[in-house]
């Protein structure tokens, strides 16, 4: 592989879809594990530079495709500028084709100073919001140290409803001490306001984090595993009552709301990563899987940016096997599951060949996964224990 990879990219049918990362937030959440830090001073300006600059070198790694979706993670995009927020727009739309449905998701906290700048937003470009809510009780939002209380959520929900056609926002369950009945009354209050999409997450407990320091001094108890069963069950319960299909594993969806964006990574379609620590997958011309990844700390992606014009640590064609495990990883947390015949095309290799000899018939006879000659997927019961499932298969 080329270290600039200018001349090894190919032009697949997917369409390409782009990610920003803004690094910054007012605090940290004890729970998040995510590439986010705390800056007193932000010079957005000079963000605004730099981040322009990445989207001008990767295009030249991706000439002549078309991006079908943009999406601002973090960090907390809404404390970006709008100005910024459309400029990156922009220099996307000047640098590549865009889809005619291109879709623009922006994440954003519903604290009353970042929902002011919903409309800013929307006149910027940004089609869709993605609002971290995370849950609807006062108390569990002051366990998971975020910055807003449950009012604060309800009237951010009701803006994006007048600034968005499209919306989604985020639940943490299985939370310490709750039980089935209060996540249950909880998730249906979530449904009566939602837009579409929903994105409900249990709670885990990520190295490195004080949530883990708190669980490993017994200060914070999960649910144990029946429990957290049970809570999954509620989910899905409650969602396909109110017509959301299970998509992914954490995600839910009306016809036609999932998120095109996200599809593009379980999908194992080619995507950017523009910002520290972002990553990225892009196909050469052996239709090889290149992984992509940028300089993580805000402050060294910044300066490799300036010195060099782009924050690139890492760059290197993925070997069929690594190819073949990321496939497995993503696309089993989809409904629909793994397509057999891209499979092959880009592993270059059949499940078969791809996984412990007899998982796949094992784990069907058990009644984690099921098979009917173009896809292989992950029943009810698997995707409740998808990492387990996935122990099984992989070599």
């Amino acid at each position: 592989m080329t270290d600039t990879l200018s001349d090894a990219l190919t032009t697949p049918a997917d369409a390409l879809a782009v990610y920003i990362h803004w690094p910054f937030c007012l605090s940290k959440c004890p729970y998040c594990d995510f590439n986010s830090h705390v800056r007193e001073i932000v010079d957005h300006s000079r963000w605004q530079r730099a981040l322009s600059a990445e989207i001008d070198y990767w295009a030249a790694q991706a000439r002549g495709r078309t991006v079908g979706s943009i999406f601002f993670g973090g960090g907390t995009p809404s404390l970006m500028a709008p100005e910024t927020v459309a400029t990156i727009i922009d220099r996307v739309g000047e640098k590549w084709a865009l889809a005619d449905d291109l879709e623009i998701t922006l994440e954003a906290n519903p604290t009353s100073v970042e929902a002011g700048r919903f409309a800013a937003f929307a006149e910027a470009g940004v089609n869709r919001l993605s609002l971290g809510i995370q849950a609807l009780d006062d108390a569990a939002l002051r366990f998971l140290g975020r910055q807003h209380d449950a009012a604060e959520a309800r009237e951010a929900l009701d803006l994006a409803r007048r600034n968005f056609s499209r919306f989604s926002f985020d639940l943490i369950y299985a939370r310490p001490e709750q039980d089935s009945n209060a996540w249950r009354n909880e998730l249906s209050a979530a449904l009566d306001m939602a837009g579409g999409h929903l994105s409900l997450y249990q709670l885990t407990i990520e190295k490195g984090t004080p949530f883990y320091s708190r669980h490993r001094d017994g200060e914070i108890i999960p649910p144990g595993e029946t429990l957290a069963g049970d809570l999954f069950d509620v989910t899905n319960e409650l969602t396909a009552a109110a017509g959301y299909l299970a998509y992914e594993i954490s995600n839910y969806a009306l016809p036609g709301e999932a998120c095109r964006h996200n599809l593009a990574y379980w999908h194992y379609a080619d995507y950017v990563g523009i910002g520290p620590g972002a990553h990225g997958r892009l196909t050469n011309a052996a239709n090889e899987a290149c992984a992509l990844r940028q300089h993580a700390k805000p402050e060294t992606w910044l300066q490799a940016v300036e010195e060099k014009g782009h924050g690139s640590a890492e760059a290197r064609a993925l070997e069929a096997g690594e190819r073949a495990d990321e496939m497995l990883m993503m696309g089993l947390r989809l409904q629909e599951g793994v397509d057999v015949a891209r499979f092959h095309e880009r592993t270059g290799r059949s499940l078969e060949q791809a996984v412990r000899p007899g998982a796949i018939q094992r784990l069907s006879d058990g009644g984690f996964l099921r098979q009917d000659g173009q896809h292989l997927w992950a029943t009810a019961r698997g995707r409740a224990v998808l990492d387990s499932v996935l122990a099984e298969l992989l070599a």
